[in-house]
């Protein structure tokens, strides 16, 4: 009975000291509860220079010369990239006019170069389109990333409608399933639904989600449910087709990508790949061949 009780008392010893081992001291404890209270402190400092900075490109936006025709075309390529906030296109005047200022201003001192007039003013020009050209690249992605999203959604809407659901409460529940996947997407099925609830009538609310999102697939899906609900078809099976359909044409898409690599990879082979294989092979006869000449020549 002697020999278990001893080693019982030992095995406890030994887990006692290692976690007193790993036990963190108290001073530990007190420097990690300051160092969380700083760190929070200086997050607290933080928020009020973001928000004077964001102030600032705000007031710069509202004074900067805004063209009519610009203003809706902006304002329909920034919801599309996904900025719906009101003052979204206020930051984007804003951010043109300092960026296009920061280029004239770095043209045109000796930071990088000689100051050249022609340069900074080029410079400027631009900082004037580069914004634009970047908002146009991000809208894209993001319809990309619908496009790539549409399918699974579809399949779960069949699912859903199929299971009896009405489109209304099958679209609610699709977009609360893709919350993690398809960021996107379920952004856009829910403020489909926000809009349903406030009394949009449902052909003017999918409408508003085609041209939110600028995805031609999903506005042909729009189209197509818009014409379900006013005929009186079947909605289960309309989405169903339209999903082999949606199938069919990603396929398609897959294929003509792979046709065109073939092509792609031409320039790459001809700038890159041809000049190092031309340098290898005939280098060493071209430095054989000067080597021998120019002694010749010089005789």
């Amino acid at each position: 009975m002697l020999i278990p009780l001893l080693a019982f008392a030992f095995g406890s010893a030994i887990v006692a000291a290692v976690a007193m081992k790993f036990m963190p001291s108290r001073a530990g404890t007190i420097e990690g509860r300051l160092e969380e209270l700083t760190v929070r402190s200086t997050d607290e400092d933080k928020k009020p220079r973001l928000e004077a900075m964001i102030g600032f490109v705000k007031r710069i936006g509202e004074k900067a010369p805004q063209s009519t025709k610009e203003m809706g075309s902006l304002r329909l390529r920034l919801v599309q990239a996904g900025y719906r906030r009101p003052e979204a296109l206020t930051m984007f005047f804003g951010v043109r006019v300092l960026f296009a200022l920061g280029l004239f201003t770095l043209f045109a001192s000796p930071l990088i170069t000689r100051p050249n007039l022609l340069m900074a003013l080029g410079g400027l020009g631009l900082g004037y389109l580069l914004p634009g050209m970047a908002l146009g690249r991000l809208a894209k992605r993001r319809a990309h990333r619908i496009r790539l999203s549409l399918a699974d959604a579809l399949d779960l809407l069949v699912v859903s409608v199929e299971a009896g659901l009405g489109l209304d409460q099958a679209m609610s529940r699709v977009g609360s399933e893709l919350s993690f996947a398809y960021p996107d997407l379920s952004d856009e099925l829910k403020l489909v639904n926000l809009e349903l609830r406030a009394g949009k009538p449902r052909p003017e609310a999918l409408r508003n989600m085609a041209d939110r999102t600028g995805v031609e697939d999903l506005g042909s899906l729009m189209t197509m449910l818009i014409q379900t609900d006013k005929f009186g078809t079947s909605v289960a099976q309309s989405l169903r087709v339209y999903s082999e359909t949606l199938r069919t044409k990603r396929r398609q898409r897959a294929e003509e990508a792979a046709a065109k690599t073939g092509v792609k990879m031409v320039f790459p082979l001809v700038l890159c790949i041809f000049p190092s294989i031309w340098i290898v092979t005939i280098g060493p006869a071209a430095i054989k061949f000067v080597t021998v000449l120019f002694p010749v020549v010089y005789k």
